[in-house]
């Protein structure tokens, strides 16, 4: 429990008492798709209600944000900054790690929410493909944690030296529930497929351009392969 708590102190913006230590949560990392389950949830369950398509997938975009504190939207916005930064790795790492958004930052934030407002209006069940991206994703990092050879000292590196390679076969098993949900069988072959590519496809590029993986590298992870997700679902569909 305490890693699971911990995991949500770090993951949400839920108010759950006293702050764990992220210690409980980094020796037990492929937790990370129970947070899904609970974020995913709690936006399936109001979305769920709403009648308008339109609304429904805003409002599912703007809660993720709310619930998520916006954690993993500022990795992508700063790994949208360096992968349009020119110049060698040292200058990409600086744009990777600056706290100043430029207009590569923008420009992924924009293009990623776009996609992902795309994917959810023309998903047959808006909620149920909140859910499943929502948890794909989460397993997308407990994966990157494990796979990604950090290029410095930082939260992700705290991470990953207590991951263990079996870890993504946790964190998957703790995905099969999801087939419960009414989409087809074709649909969760998309979402799992693209959970595993998109982390692949994301370390490759991290590695050629800075070396390594960090933490906002694994926020870009998350944001990416859940629009990359619901998106592909709603084009099988």
């Amino acid at each position: 429990m305490k890693a699971l708590v911990a995991l949500l102190q770090f993951a949400t913006i839920l108010p759950l008492g006293k702050p764990r230590g992220l210690e409980h949560f980094a020796h037990h990392s492929y937790l990370y798709p129970l947070a899904g389950y609970v974020i995913g949830g709690l936006v399936a369950l109001v979305v769920y209600w709403i009648s308008s398509r339109t609304i429904a997938a805003a409002v599912a975009i703007a809660l993720l944000l709310l619930l998520s504190g916006c954690n993993h939207f500022d990795g992508l916005l700063d790994f949208g900054d360096a992968v349009m930064a020119q110049g060698d790795r040292e200058k990409r790492i600086r744009a990777l790690t600056d706290r100043q958004v430029g207009a590569g930052g923008v420009a992924a934030g924009i293009v990623i929410t776009l996609l992902l407002f795309a994917g959810l209006q023309a998903s047959a069940s808006i909620a149920a493909a909140v859910l499943i991206g929502e948890v794909c994703a989460k397993f997308s990092m407990a994966l990157l944690t494990t796979i990604g050879t950090p290029f410095k000292e930082g939260l992700h590196s705290f991470f990953h030296r207590f991951s263990h390679p079996y870890f993504p076969a946790i964190a998957f098993v703790l995905c099969i529930p999801l087939i419960l949900l009414p989409v087809s069988p074709f649909q969760l072959a998309a979402a799992a497929i693209l959970m595993v590519l998109c982390p692949v496809i994301l370390l490759v590029i991290a590695k050629r351009l800075f070396g390594g993986v960090n933490g906002d590298v694994a926020g870009a992870c998350n944001e990416i392969t859940r629009a990359a997700i619901i998106l592909g679902m709603a084009m099988i569909a």
